[in-house]
């Protein structure tokens, strides 16, 4: 297997999806199709470092987390990520991925839980979402929106319907740090009887909103 590019291991709390607040090691894998105008990894674009996939298993198991996340960037823009993954689920690890929805998720492990994000116009990539995914998305994943606003909210609620996104799996409505206030979305989702739940991003109200490996 090639190497991994990666920008960084490290063990902190979940901070969004179902497994929020439980410890978790995640692998942030280099590198993104996407340029999204939110995004708040842009150091992953470029640089990491190469890991063989026993260097990477070696580096988690010093964390010994049960919870293990592969992130990014896009972690399925490398090859390497689908067997990580497997060897992950084969050492007994709770495995999640956190995608973009760019890339197909047809060749992850059933057991891996999928958080895949549906990209909204004010992500400015709206056209890059893969609509074959949802057809790959298992009843306990994820699907994530990314609001940026209230066009966005209406636009996440529009697609939920037409897709009957919530039959298939759990939606999620997130707010873009700094951009949607976490009481307009609450409000708005009460309101509109969103068929989902409200997520903020607890680490960036632990930590300071751009501090890396955390």
């Amino acid at each position: 297997m090639s190497p991994l590019r990666i920008t960084e291991i490290y063990a902190s709390i979940q901070g969004e999806a179902a497994f929020s607040g439980f410890p978790c090691t995640f692998i942030r894998l280099t590198g993104c199709p996407l340029r999204c105008k939110w995004c708040d990894t842009v150091y992953g674009f470029e640089g990491g470092k190469d890991f063989s996939l026993d260097e990477v298993l070696a580096k988690v198991a010093e964390f010994g987390v049960h919870h293990v996340e592969l992130t990014g960037g896009e972690p399925l823009a490398q090859a390497g990520a689908v067997p990580l993954m497997q060897t992950l689920v084969d050492r007994g690890y709770r495995v999640m991925i956190e995608t973009g929805g760019s890339e197909s998720i047809d060749r992850i492990p059933r057991d891996v839980h999928i958080i895949m994000d549906i990209k909204c116009p004010g992500s400015g990539m709206v056209e890059k979402n893969l609509w074959s995914n949802l057809d790959f998305l298992k009843p306990t994943d994820e699907i994530k929106f990314v609001l940026a606003h209230r066009e966005d909210f209406e636009w996440a609620l529009e697609t939920t319907r037409k897709h009957k996104l919530s039959e298939r799996c759990q939606v999620i409505f997130s707010c873009a740090f700094g951009l949607l206030q976490p009481k307009d979305l609450a409000d708005w989702m009460v309101a509109d009887k969103a068929p989902g739940r409200m997520q903020l991003q607890m680490h960036k109200y632990i930590w300071h909103p751009r501090a890396k490996g955390v």
